[in-house]
C-alpha cells in the first residue's frame, strides 16, 4: 500500500509512497499466472470458516491499531473490533469501514474506522503464488489493499524492506486496480507498477483473484488468472537494488481518505466492507 517516506513510525507499521505509480512496461492481457512442472501446494491459508461475527484467527494474523494517518494522512482509525473485523459465517471475513466518531486521530475526532490485518511475525515467505479471491469496496475515498512488506522492516526501514501491492483500488477508479513494487530508489509515487482495468463494471461488483507468482529474480502480477505487470532486476533504475530476495509478510486493510484517493465526499456510503474469501499461498509460483 502506497505510503509517504517522511513518516518515522514506518518502521513499526510500515508505509510506502502516495499517488500512482510508473508502468514497468509489463502490463497488457495473457494468460495465467502460475505454473510451474508439477502441482504447486498450500504453505499457508485462511479460508476464513468460522461462526458469523466471530473475530480472525489470532494464531494468523495480528493487527495495527489506531488514527495517525499511517504516513498517507488516512482518515480511518484502525481497530480489532467486529464492527470493523469480523467473519460472515459464511466462508469470509469482512472489513467494514464505519462512519466513526468514538476515537482521536491525526486530524481531530476521528470521521470513519477500519481494519488492518497482517501476518507480520506469525507468517512471512519468500517466492511462491501469494493469492486472495477479494470482493472489494466502492465509492469516492475508499482505498482497499491486499500487499505485502519486507519482514526485515523493523531493522531496515521503509522502502528498504521492499514492498509488494498485490492489489490497491481507490474510489474513484471503479473498474482499475493496481499492481506495484516499491524499493529503495523506486518508492512511493515513483514505485514501479501497472494498472489493470476491466472490460466492463467495477471490481466491487463481484468476486475476482488478485495473486503475485514471485521467483528470485521476477515478481508476475494477475487478476483472474490473467497477465498485466511483470517485474524484473532489468526494470529497476540504474544504480538501485533489487530487495525482493527475503521473506514478506501479508497485509489486508481498508484506508478511507488519504493523499492518493482524497476524502470521501457526498457520494460515498457507509459503511463500505471489503469481503474476503480466501488469502492462500503456495509453494510455487
Amino acid at each position: 500500500m502506497k505510503r509517504l517516506a517522511l513518516v518515522a513510525v514506518l518502521a513499526a507499521t510500515c508505509g510506502g509512497g502516495a499517488g500512482p505509480a510508473t508502468s514497468s512496461g509489463g502490463g497488457g492481457g495473457g494468460g495465467g499466472g502460475g505454473g510451474g512442472s508439477g502441482t504447486p501446494s498450500i504453505v499457508w491459508q485462511d479460508e476464513f470458516d468460522g461462526p458469523s461475527g466471530a473475530t480472525f484467527d489470532h494464531t494468523k494474523w495480528t493487527a495495527d491499531t489506531g488514527g495517525s494517518g499511517f504516513g498517507n494522512q488516512e482518515l480511518e482509525y484502525y481497530t480489532t473490533s467486529t464492527q470493523n473485523v469480523a467473519l460472515d459465517g459464511n466462508g469470509h471475513l469482512v472489513i467494514t469501514a464505519s462512519v466513526d466518531s468514538g476515537h482521536t486521530c491525526w486530524y481531530g475526532p476521528c470521521r470513519y474506522s477500519s481494519a488492518r490485518l497482517k501476518t507480520q511475525g506469525l507468517f512471512a515467505r519468500a517466492y511462491g503464488r501469494f493469492e486472495a479471491r477479494i470482493k472489494i469496496p466502492r465509492g469516492q475515498g475508499m482505498w482497499p489493499a491486499w500487499w505485502m512488506l519486507g519482514a526485515n522492516i523493523e531493522s531496515a526501514g521503509w522502502p528498504q524492506c521492499g514492498e509488494i501491492d498485490i492489489m490497491e483500488n481507490i474510489g474513484r477508479e471503479p473498474g482499475i486496480v493496481h499492481g506495484t513494487a516499491h524499493g529503495p530508489g523506486y518508492s512511493g509515487a515513483n514505485g514501479i507498477g501497472a494498472p489493470f482495468i476491466l472490460p466492463q463494471g467495477a471490481f466491487a461488483d463481484d468476486f475476482h483473484v488478485f495473486a503475485v507468482s514471485w521467483q528470485p529474480n521476477s515478481i508476475t502480477w494477475t487478476v483472474d488468472s490473467l497477465v498485466y505487470n511483470r517485474l524484473t532486476p532489468a526494470n529497476l533504475p540504474n544504480g538501485t537494488q533489487w530487495v525482493f530476495s527475503q521473506p514478506f509478510f501479508l497485509l489486508l486493510n481498508v484506508a478511507v481518505g488519504g493523499s492518493w484517493p482524497g476524502a470521501p465526499d457526498a457520494t460515498t456510503t457507509f459503511p463500505q466492507q471489503m469481503v474476503v474469501d480466501y488469502v492462500r499461498v503456495y509453494s510455487e509460483p
